[in-house]
Order: structure tokens, then C-alpha cells, then sequence
């Protein structure tokens, strides 16, 4: 490795970190039984640690910490951003590196509860980030319409939209389904699984199944082995979450694409007593629409239960209700309820921000 060569400006470094993830995404698109190699020399390549670097920086959590105490002021005041990212590609490219556990930061929840944080170290947070801009663009090409959370250009409003557009045409009786945990229950075996199905370079394997590995250092200074889940705070989370729920988006999209088809299948099914169904879902918060009755959408309550179990991941049963959207449900900070408007018979599925995270209604019933 030419140490000594100069590193690219930030605009080049952007545009080749683009072009290599636009071919990506294209091959990815194009073959979906491809499996990629040979993507550690783009975790390794400057233009994506740069990028990724500069992602780090950007973040609104770059002032926090990890276990070493490093933040990006104290690198850039003492060593320089290229000087650090230097001897963090030469550890890569000679497989030296190693994730140091995350350090935990508990956070208030609604309802006195707390919500655990896990926040890697700078040198971790920026390797997260280059292997984020390499994994993205192929899973991305596989992720399913139905999945709109931490994906580029979807937002929560594009889920929302979609709950009231089915609302408004008979998706009628609601299975807002609330996952135990999530990020601290998936399966690693399971989902790593799932990651080589696309992903056929070792070294790249071995940093995913590390960062899982990594361990926590509790907030009593106690480190605690990680024997399962993906920390929340870590830049690589989101996108190994929703590969692991890409399970619920592949089996409501065989329905939808197979028996649920046509609009006449449909129609077909309606007049044999049978429900059609759609999923949304935002990460770990997800709901199943239904054209149907209430069991339809309770007998989806249990199907959805046994598409979770190889994952790791359970159902809240306290949390997990069938509800019909005249009763209203709460997704994503947004009530959406259908309602006879004021003066006429019409009827029309509102949406307008909630009151309360979580409101329980009377009209709800658990599964």
C-alpha cells in the first residue's frame, strides 16, 4: 500500500462512492440469486472511508463517546481525519481490526420505562459506515415495496400514506403488531443467514459477525457479552434489522404476489369467505391491513408469530392488538382513524399527529 499517495478531495470520494454503488445496486437488481465477493477492498478503499467518515461527523451523535473516549473534535485537533483514516484502512486491509465493545446509555421511555442505547467507538462507527455504504445499495435492490424504515427516500409519512390509501379501500380491520425487543433479540445465527445469502466475501462477514460480537460495557463499568440483537445507536443496525424482518416483507409479498394477485383473485377470494391482506412496516413497527373480518386479521396475529420465531423475535402479546380503523390505531407518532365527515354520509380515513405514543382504546383486543 502506497502510504504516502493523496487521499481524494470529498467531492471525489463522493462520486466514486456513488458510482460503485449504483453498479452494485444495478448487479444486485439484475441477478437475485448473486452473491457478491471482493467488496473488503471497497470497505477498505479511501473514497468510502472518507465518505463514511464524513457520515460520522455529520451525525448529530458524533459528540458521544465510546469505551477509548474518542470523539471526532479530539481526532481532528490531535492526529487529523486523514492520519486517522490511514491507520484505520491499514488495520482493515491487514485484518487487524477489531469492534471494542459499545458503551451503554440508557434512555427515557413513555411510561417510566428506558430504551437501551449502544454507542460504538469512532473507529467502529466509521467501519460501520463504509460497510453500510456497501451493503445498502445490494440489499436495497431485494427490499420489498411494503418496508419503508431507514431505506433511502422513503420516510414515515410514505407508510402512513399507505395505512390510510388501504383504509380507505375496505383494508379494513388493523393487526398493529408490536415486536418484544427487537433489536435485542434477533437471532445472530439466523440473521447472518440470511446476510451470506447475497454476501459471499469472508472478511466482510467476519466484520458483521464482530460488530455483533462486540459486547457492551454497562453503564455500572460491567461488560456483558452480546449473544444476540444488533445495538440501537450503531449506523450498521438498521440495515442488518431490516434484513432481518425482510422475513415478514418476502412472505406478505408471496401472498400479495401469488393468491392476491389480480383484483378479480381477490374479488374471488372476498366471495369464498377468504381475507386478502397487505403489510406496512417501518422497521420494527409494522401493522397488516385486512379486507376481511376480525379473525382473518387474528389468524394473521399467529401466522406473523411463527414467521418471527427462527429470527429470535416475538410478538408483545400486550402490545399487539386488532383494531378496525373506525377505532383508529397510533403508528409512527400519527393517529389514523376513519371518520363520517361533518355534514354528509361520506366517510374518510384521517390522519393527524397522536396525542400519546401509545393510547389504548377500548375498542382493541389482543390477539
Amino acid at each position: 500500500m502506497n502510504t504516502g499517495a493523496p487521499w481524494p478531495t470529498s467531492e471525489t470520494a463522493a462520486a466514486r462512492v456513488l458510482e460503485m454503488q449504483t453498479k452494485l445496486h444495478r448487479w444486485a437488481g439484475e441477478n437475485e440469486d448473486r452473491r457478491f465477493d471482493d467488496l473488503h477492498n471497497l470497505v477498505c478503499d479511501p473514497a468510502f472511508l472518507m465518505v463514511a467518515w464524513g457520515r460520522v461527523k455529520g451525525n448529530a451523535g458524533s459528540p458521544a463517546a465510546g469505551v477509548d473516549g474518542q470523539t471526532v473534535r479530539l481526532i481532528e485537533a490531535r492526529r487529523g481525519a486523514e492520519v486517522f483514516l490511514r491507520e484505520l484502512r491499514a488495520d482493515l486491509k491487514a485484518t487487524a481490526f477489531r469492534p471494542l465493545p459499545v458503551r451503554e446509555r440508557m434512555i427515557p421511555k413513555s411510561g417510566g420505562r428506558l430504551r437501551r442505547l449502544g454507542i460504538p467507538t469512532l473507529r467502529d462507527r466509521v467501519v460501520q459506515a463504509a460497510l453500510k455504504l456497501v451493503l445498502e445499495p445490494i440489499f436495497e435492490a431485494g427490499f420489498k415495496p411494503s418496508s419503508y424504515g431507514f431505506r433511502p427516500n422513503r420516510r414515515t409519512q410514505d407508510a402512513v400514506a399507505e395505512i390510510q390509501y388501504l383504509g380507505t379501500r375496505s383494508y379494513e380491520w388493523v393487526l398493529d403488531a408490536d415486536i418484544e425487543a427487537c433489536f435485542d433479540d434477533i437471532d445472530h445465527t439466523a440473521l447472518l443467514e440470511r446476510v451470506r445469502r447475497r454476501i459471499e466475501d469472508k472478511r466482510v462477514l467476519a466484520l458483521v459477525k464482530a460488530f455483533l460480537k462486540a459486547g457492551i460495557i454497562t453503564e455500572l463499568g460491567q461488560q456483558d457479552e452480546t449473544l444476540s440483537g444488533t445495538p440501537q445507536g450503531g449506523i450498521l443496525s438498521p440495515v442488518l434489522a431490516n434484513i432481518a424482518l425482510s422475513v415478514l416483507d418476502e412472505h406478505f409479498a408471496a401472498d400479495w404476489e401469488g393468491p392476491m394477485r389480480t383484483a378479480m383473485r381477490r374479488r374471488t377470494r372476498r366471495r369464498k369467505g377468504l381475507g386478502n391482506w397487505r403489510l406496512v412496516r417501518y422497521a420494527d413497527d409494522f401493522v397488516v391491513m385486512v379486507s376481511g373480518t376480525r379473525a382473518h386479521a387474528e389468524a394473521l396475529c399467529i401466522r406473523v408469530a411463527e414467521i418471527l420465531a427462527p429470527m429470535g423475535l416475538r410478538l408483545s402479546e400486550h402490545k399487539t392488538t386488532v383494531t378496525h380503523i373506525d377505532e383508529g390505531l397510533d403508528f409512527l407518532g400519527f393517529r389514523i382513524q376513519r371518520r363520517r365527515k361533518r355534514g354528509s354520509g361520506q366517510r374518510y380515513v384521517y390522519t393527524y399527529p397522536s396525542k400519546r405514543p401509545w393510547p389504548p382504546s377500548s375498542g382493541r383486543s389482543g390477539c
